[in-house]
């Protein structure tokens, strides 16, 4: 069956519930890649935890992961408890991860964040297509249409390389962005502030996850099922919203991480054996500030933490020695007051454009210079 006919006739079982919105491109190569972007500035340091950094836990207070036992890294960095497969993953030399790591962006628009980082610009709006879409030029030709689980293309895979986009009949969750832009409409109304105020709260303490109610499970079973085929992509780009927590953060971030773990679990029981040729790479826009706030959670910050999974990693590491899988990279900044960037958020010491640059080339076999001219050429 051809992957159009497909997609139409599975069409009522993606209504059942609310994919983030999946895109596929394909390129005539057996490697697998795998982007994954996590909308609102996912908290990076309570996903791969600086556990003995002394000043960790003075700046997260009731906020600090304390329940890191069976999910110790190294001597310096844990996981988030929730992330199970992400730490047997890691055990199998088949995770990676980077911290304190950071785009060229370094306000605090959600916006023009995922701007930067979908364009690979060094600012927003200053590159119109995708990185991701630019990266089908270095790959032999496509022998496959390409396609998207989404109202429109998302900014990492627009540009010259054709993609088709199909939207699921449900619609989606309302975005952190219209939350917080909601909120801030009502900020100078006494009466409609404190009612919309509760109402996010109740909201909060039931999980309420916007943009992101879908099955992990069945969403990673399609998007294996679909790498897997002969004619089917090898390059796909995922999005999950609702890691903008302002509130309530450790009930939320727990269950955002314990969704993203299964998802990963998900993708790799269905890619099979072609999981040994798959990258996957998970990025936020930016972090979040490193001391908790006054309402449960955090705010906008700056240094974030990259994931990076799959059955490729020893391969790439074996490329590229600098980036071993089984390992946290980072040159800790530290969380000091004086070692923080603009005294409120993690230092970033490493550029996201490098570590995708550094893995993407490994996992393709292409030089590394090449790619970063073409992925980010306002960096290169």
């Amino acid at each position: 069956m051809h992957r159009r006919q497909f997609v139409k006739l599975c069409g009522a079982g993606l209504a059942a519930f609310c994919l983030p919105t999946l895109s596929f491109a394909a390129a005539a190569t057996e490697q697998r890649f795998i982007f994954i972007i996590q909308r609102g500035a996912a908290d990076g340091l309570n996903t791969v935890i600086p556990y003995a950094d002394p000043d960790y836990q003075r700046l997260r207070g009731a906020l600090a992961i304390e329940e890191i036992a069976d999910s110790r890294l190294d001597s310096l960095f844990a996981l988030h408890p929730s992330l199970v497969t992400a730490t047997r993953l890691y055990q199998q030399q088949q995770a990676l991860f980077v911290h304190a790591v950071a785009s060229a962006y370094r306000e605090r628009s959600h916006f023009d964040g995922q701007n930067v980082l979908e364009s690979g610009g060094t600012r927003a709006y200053q590159l119109r297509d995708g990185w991701l879409n630019r990266l089908l030029g270095l790959l032999p030709p496509s022998q496959n249409e390409a396609i998207a689980f989404s109202p429109t293309i998302p900014l990492a895979l627009r540009g010259s390389y054709q993609v088709d986009a199909y939207a699921s009949a449900k619609l989606p969750q309302p975005s952190d962005d219209l939350l917080l832009r909601v909120s801030q409409l009502y900020s100078n109304d006494a009466q409609l502030h404190a009612a919309w105020e509760s109402a996010m709260q109740v909201e909060n303490m039931a999980g309420f996850q916007p943009q992101n109610s879908q099955q992990p499970e069945a969403l990673g079973k399609l998007v294996g099922d679909f790498l897997s085929r002969a004619d089917g992509p090898r390059i796909a780009m995922l999005e999950t919203g609702g890691w903008d927590t302002h509130s309530a953060q450790n009930n939320r971030l727990s269950k955002q991480l314990s969704d993203l773990d299964k998802l990963i679990a998900s993708l790799q029981t269905a890619l099979g054996d072609h999981w040994q040729q798959t990258l996957i790479i998970v990025a936020t826009e930016f972090g979040r500030t490193a001391a908790a706030n006054g309402t449960g959670g955090t705010d906008h910050g700056t240094g974030a933490a990259m994931l990076a999974f799959g059955g490729a990693l020893p391969a790439i590491s074996t490329r590229n020695r600098q980036w071993a899988a089984g390992k946290v990279i980072a040159d800790w900044p530290g969380l000091k007051d004086s070692q923080l960037y603009q005294g409120r958020d993690l230092q970033p010491t490493l550029g996201l454009d490098s570590a995708i640059t550094a893995l993407v080339s490994a996992h393709y076999g292409l030089e590394p210079g090449k790619v970063s001219r073409m992925l980010f050429p306002a960096s290169s």
